[in-house]
């Protein structure tokens, strides 16, 4: 009986694995890209799809975005400096059929030329504006890549620097820099302040001059300073009318001299 049922059976099983080799499931993330005899027929997906086996081929395409760490990289800034410097690459395909057919292998292909870029980007720029500019940097070397993978079907969402490595002597001048810098700056705001001092001390030279009570209320102020210090110092005040009416006999007592 069962012996009777082989010859039936063979070829029941031989069509049910072209049928399960001919239907595909695609998940919604993904694209297939069906060739026919070798010939590009179209992107298909997703969800449930039939291709002939033998006749059609598939290639597989994920539309997610893809994070692509770039290795570190030598660089050798504008102004001589050697630098390590790596990356992350975030790209996303947007066209399946470039993306297959235009580049052999668009992974590899997205990963050298970021490298060749970022070299060629931060070369132009000195250390410094490779560690204060990096957002400047980071949308330089984007427009770049992206330009040139448009071609391939795919979109380059963002690029960021993640590390700047330096040298330990490098570390120690770059030290050495910001602590000269902040010595300059504080002679600098010390410099302002004794010039805004001058200036008030010269205001109120000229208030005092034009004003005696004002002198003589300043004279008095010291002479309270003074005796309400720690000091052995025995001050004994003088009257201002008495030492200007003194002041003024002395500078005509010259004068009389000449004319006798």
């Amino acid at each position: 009986m069962i012996g009777d049922l082989i010859p039936y059976l063979a070829p029941t099983v031989v069509l049910l694995l072209i049928l399960g080799s001919a239907i595909k499931i695609l998940p919604e993330y993904e694209r297939g890209v069906v060739f026919f005899l070798g010939r590009f027929q179209g992107v298909k997906g997703p969800g449930l799809i039939i291709v002939i086996p033998g006749i059609q081929q598939i290639v597989r395409v994920d539309l997610r975005v893809i994070v692509l760490d770039v290795p570190s990289q030598d660089v050798i800034s504008k102004d001589n400096v050697t630098v390590r410097v790596n990356a992350v690459l975030y790209f996303r395909v947007v066209d399946p059929e470039r993306a297959i057919i235009r580049v052999e292998d668009f992974n590899s292909a997205t990963s050298q030329l970021a490298q060749t870029t970022l070299r060629s980007v931060l070369g132009k720029h000195d250390l410094d504006e490779m560690l204060s500019e990096r957002d400047k940097l980071n949308a330089d070397i984007q427009e770049i890549i992206d330009a040139q993978t448009e071609e391939w079907g795919i979109k380059v969402a963002n690029v960021e620097i993640k590390h700047v490595d330096l040298n330990e002597s490098m570390i120690r001048a770059i030290a050495r820099q910001a602590e000269a810098e902040r010595e300059r700056r504080a002679k600098v705001i010390h410099a302002e302040g004794e010039l805004q001092a001058s200036k008030k001390l010269v205001e109120a030279a000229q208030v005092m001059s034009a004003n005696s009570g004002a002198m003589q209320l300043r004279y008095l102020q010291t002479m309270a300073d003074m005796s309400s210090s720690n000091a052995s110092t025995i001050v004994f005040p003088m009257p201002m009318d008495l030492m200007r009416t003194f002041m003024e006999k002395q500078a005509k007592a010259p004068q009389n001299g000449d004319q006798g």
